[in-house]
């Protein structure tokens, strides 16, 4: 019987900013210790994502940027490598939207946007609170930082062979209020199949064009190219030079890897084996 060894990896973004190296690695060590204690690779990636969310330094929940009518919308998505999706776009007053797209997972319906999915978030208890939002210039609450790459990712596998991606963003500043970047459409900004995963981050644009997630899942599955060579090709083959990229991978063995054109902080776990 083949051992699958528990893993994680996860992104914050891709393009210049603040350093968030540190602060990442502190939501791959909570996706970790969920994984070692026996919690399942659901838990382990919404977690992880939340703490992401959670952190101002990304631009998801918490740090989201300010749209060019001044609100703060936050998009998410979650897919399950046995086929199972849920993706939230252009949430108000949500902190943690990557909770209200998990909560979708095991629903009739897949997707949901703007005030409809508040209003199915308010009736299953999902807190609703101001989000402050970040703005061009680089101000939240407090915080007086730069503007980084956006979207934050988790990929997580555990024992059993299940594999997750959990996304989260608050899009991009200078954006009208009813754009849709790739974070919320499959094969764009994510991709799980059986034990395999990928995620993107950077210019939404490039990425949903290319349908850039799924065609590099493809190619790793149908050509057997490893995940490094897959994510190299597909970010130097579909993505114009000019657009910042950057892509994370998990199989079914070995740990994650992160792969961009631009600066891209990620981190990887992976479990000891006991051979």
């Amino acid at each position: 019987m083949e051992i699958i060894i528990p893993a994680v990896i996860a992104h914050g973004g891709a393009g210049p900013g603040p350093n968030r190296q540190e602060n990442l690695e502190v939501a791959v060590q909570k996706a970790a210790n969920i994984l070692k204690s026996g919690g399942n690779a659901l838990e382990a990636a919404v977690e992880a994502c939340v703490i992401l969310e959670d952190d101002p330094v990304f631009n998801a929940g918490t740090g989201s940027v300010i749209r060019t009518d001044g609100s703060v919308l936050t998009d998410a998505s979650i897919q399950i490598g046995d086929g199972r999706v849920g993706f939230v776009i252009a949430m108000e007053d949500t902190p943690n939207p990557i909770r209200v797209a998990a909560d979708l997972l095991d629903e009739e319906i897949n997707g949901l946007t703007s005030e409809g999915a508040r209003i199915w978030a308010d009736n299953r208890g999902h807190q609703r609170s101001k989000v402050a939002g970040r703005s061009p210039e680089g101000q939240i609450g407090d915080i007086n930082t730069e503007i980084m790459g956006d979207t934050v990712g988790v990929i997580a596998r555990d024992s059993s062979g299940m594999i997750v991606v959990a996304t989260s963003t608050g899009g991009c500043s200078f954006r009208p209020p009813g754009r849709v970047g790739d974070v919320p459409l499959p094969g764009s900004g994510f991709w799980a199949e059986d034990c395999l995963a990928v995620a993107a981050t950077g210019i939404g644009e490039a990425i949903t064009r290319a349908l850039l997630s799924n065609k590099v899942y493809e190619r790793i599955k149908n050509e057997e190219v490893s995940l490094e060579d897959s994510m190299e090709w597909g970010i130097r083959t579909l993505i114009s030079p000019e657009h910042s990229v950057g892509l994370i991978a998990l199989g079914s063995t070995g740990a994650g890897i992160g792969v961009a054109n631009t600066d891209m902080p990620w981190a990887t776990w992976e479990a000891e084996s006991n051979g």
